[in-house]
């Protein structure tokens, strides 16, 4: 049974007509399908997604990147690599459900797969931890990775968490340090390490395992240091401002593209991921062959130094700041004082370029006559 948000209830009230149409018995029995009827409807339905999908906010947008019946981590790893050999542990405690990791390969290419996996229902979410990792998951990620790196097997990570787990426990067992140490580790790789961020990019998460070369995200995905609901119970300490919160984030793929800090947008389906997991997969096969194809010519100081100068450039070309180009903005940013000082020469400018010829001259002639 198909699930819906609140923004598709009149593709819901379509998609049960359809249905109704299609089904050949009725009060009187056997009846002919009209095929006419079923095709209009069909047509409609596409149209009213179309329409309701290219006007979604951030917020509508963060409820279709949660959605119930959006793919996830395994179902990606099943449809896209062969020969899935899963590992686990962290040598240390235990081995976290709530990522799935190990060597497989693509178009006949050895791989690291990490993904992050909220489950499918309810007794696998609660095992999965609901996608929220455990200290004990990065330093799985982590092992694996050195693994990885030494065989010169590059690295796909599939991003889905609300972001890591918060409990007493794991903050008894390093959750901060564990997620410090994955990021290092992502950075001083020597292999290509690309990731995909499926669902939701949550907080430090999601970039203990997307801070590699290549950042990509699914059209509907979103990614955020924080939820829009944590974001704004801090601000306004009112949940119910999510909106308002999901906008000022700028959470969401095209957003994030367009400042840089993800490399590339996998275009969903129409009505979401969910509507069509086939398609969505061999999408983002297609992206991952193509990105590893790309580094193929390159050695491990360049993948490294490639990676190094991406996260480097973020926000300098056309981030919060800016060059101050007028007077008026700099004497913005200066003390009052020294702005009325700094307002007096620049009235009075030429009168000062003239009386500092002036004492010039007069010391040169003093130091020769």
């Amino acid at each position: 049974m198909r699930n819906y948000l609140e923004f598709e209830k009149e593709i819901k009230i379509l998609e049960d007509d359809l249905e109704t149409s299609k089904n050949p018995f009725d009060k009187d029995g056997i009846s002919e399908v009209d095929t006419v009827k079923i095709q209009k409807i069909q047509k409609e339905i596409s149209e009213k997604l179309k329409f309701t999908y290219s006007k979604l906010n951030s917020w509508q947008k963060t409820m279709v990147a949660r959605h119930e019946d959006r793919p996830r981590a395994n179902y990606y790893i099943k449809e896209i690599f062969s020969n899935f050999t899963q590992l686990s542990g962290d040598r240390l405690f235990a081995d976290d459900k709530s990522i799935i990791a190990g060597f497989g390969s693509i178009e006949n290419k050895s791989v690291l797969i990490l993904g992050q996996e909220k489950g499918e229902n309810l007794d696998s979410r609660v095992e999965r931890n609901f996608g929220m990792m455990k200290p004990e998951g990065y330093r799985k990620c982590i092992r694996l990775m050195k693994l990885a790196d030494r065989f010169r097997i590059p690295v796909i990570s599939f991003v889905d968490t609300p972001g890591a787990y918060p409990g007493i426990g794991a903050e008894q067992r390093g959750q901060a340090s564990a997620i410090a140490s994955s990021i290092e580790c992502c950075m001083s790789l020597k292999v290509p390490n690309i990731s995909i961020i499926i669902g939701e990019g949550g907080s430090g998460g999601a970039i203990a395992l997307a801070s590699s070369n290549k950042v990509i995200m699914l059209e509907h995905a979103i990614y955020s240091v924080i939820s829009p609901e944590g974001c704004a119970s801090i601000l306004w300490r009112d949940p119910s401002k999510s909106l308002e919160a999901a906008e000022a984030m700028k959470l969401t793929s095209a957003e994030l593209l367009k400042l840089g800090i993800i490399d590339e947008v996998i275009e969903e389906p129409l009505g979401g991921a969910h509507r069509d997991n086939k398609k969505m997969a061999e999408k983002i096969k297609n992206s991952i062959v193509k990105n590893l194809t790309n580094f193929e010519n390159l050695n491990g100081q360049q993948i490294f130094n490639q990676r190094k100068s991406k996260f480097l450039k973020i926000g300098r070309d056309q981030g919060f700041k800016r060059p101050l180009d007028t007077i008026e903005e700099k004497l913005a940013y200066v003390e009052p004082g020294m702005s009325r000082v700094l307002r007096f020469i620049q009235e009075r400018k030429n009168l000062f370029i003239s009386v500092t010829i002036i004492l010039i001259l007069g010391i040169i002639l003093s130091i020769f006559v």
